[in-house]
């Protein structure tokens, strides 16, 4: 019998995994390719809310396990994944680089703010404010994190290719079994494929789509990621991502001509060269009603789990998510109130 049956194979499924790994406990992974939101993300880690200058929810703990966990996993699979690039933040006004130096005062920014202005070098971009750069941030390659590790499982048989059918699945209070596997516990990781989980859908994913164009210009020659109303983030090549759309009624990945247009309005803002699109991609990202991932325990069945409600900031809260949870279920380590599903036993029980 194995110690941990693991359902899905995103952001949160390859941290549960490592964890599982650290910890020498045996496991198998369950996933498909229905839910493309880790795949497609732009995989910044960012700690700073730029809109309002503020730190993201627990950011500063959470990068401080993220880090040294994308490091590892560059030395497992032999592959470069974490690109350490500033975050240029245009400003609009003089009265935003006076907020931002009001926000660099506080404690708990002072790490990642800088206290200088930064004067717009670049002629292809429109910022005669300048900008405010954030330290300690970059880009963590997700596409090539998950085709990586999915190749690491699958060569150590620890991964099986296929969507799961909750009507071969075992649920008694001792294990579970899904088929010919039997496991002491069952975590879902599925992101927004939570919706379709009977044992979890009670809980409040919303789901919120976004889109990413990834276009080509010769002439922006920008190796740091610009913020302004869109990101662009470079890949090399003379290639950027640019995003991301933020929309709540539209829960498919086909990216959309509307998407496209707002992406590209907004670069033209403040890009002033031609560029191209050559790629448009769209997933849902798991998002829930009070901003907070959702792990623990289902509310009956005592050895079913779930890690999920990443939002858009997976790349940062899944490794802190996943330690969490193993030290909840392995050590009765007790979850913090605002990330426990116990929060939403009440919508289990009139569901």
């Amino acid at each position: 019998m194995l110690d941990y049956l693991v359902v899905g194979l995103g952001l949160g499924g390859v941290s549960f995994s490592e964890t599982l790994l650290k910890n020498k406990k045996t496991f198998h992974v369950i996933s498909d390719d229905s839910q493309v939101s880790s795949k497609v993300a732009g995989g910044m880690y960012n700690p700073v809310i730029l809109k309002r200058f503020t730190l993201a929810w627990n950011a500063d703990k959470q990068l401080k396990v993220a880090l040294p966990f994308y490091k590892n996993l560059e030395e497992k699979l032999e592959t470069k994944l974490d690109c350490k690039i500033p975050i240029l933040r245009k400003f609009a006004s003089i009265e935003e680089q006076n907020m931002w130096f009001e926000a660099a005062d506080k404690p708990v920014l002072e790490q990642f703010l800088s206290t200088e202005v930064r004067k717009n070098k670049n002629p292809e971009i429109d910022a005669p404010f300048g900008f405010g750069e954030v330290l300690n941030t970059g880009r963590i390659d997700t596409s090539l994190l998950l085709e990586r590790y999915t190749a690491f499982l699958l060569k150590q048989q620890l991964l099986t290719i296929e969507s799961l059918n909750f009507d071969e699945l075992k649920v008694s209070e001792d294990y579970v079994q899904y088929k010919s596997i039997k496991a002491k516990q069952i975590v879902f990781a599925e992101g927004y494929g939570l919706k379709q989980n009977p044992f979890f859908n009670y809980l409040p994913l919303n789901g919120t789509k976004g889109e990413l164009l990834r276009i080509k210009s010769t002439d922006f020659k920008e190796k740091n990621i610009i913020k302004s109303g869109v990101f662009t983030v470079p890949l090399g090549n003379d290639e950027y991502l640019v995003g991301a759309t933020y929309k709540w009624k539209d829960k498919t990945n086909t990216p959309t001509n509307e998407a496209r247009e707002e992406l590209e309005q907004k670069l033209k803002t403040f890009l002033k060269c031609p560029f191209r699109v050559v790629k448009h991609v769209a997933g849902i990202r798991p998002t829930v009603a009070d901003r907070r991932p959702l792990l623990g325990r289902h509310p009956i069945q005592v050895n079913v789990y779930v890690l999920n409600g990443f939002g858009s900031r997976g790349v940062i809260i899944g490794p802190t998510a996943s330690e969490q949870l193993y030290n909840f279920i392995e050590y009765k380590k007790q979850l913090p109130a605002e990330v426990d599903i116990s929060r939403f036993t009440k919508k289990y029980f009139k569901s």
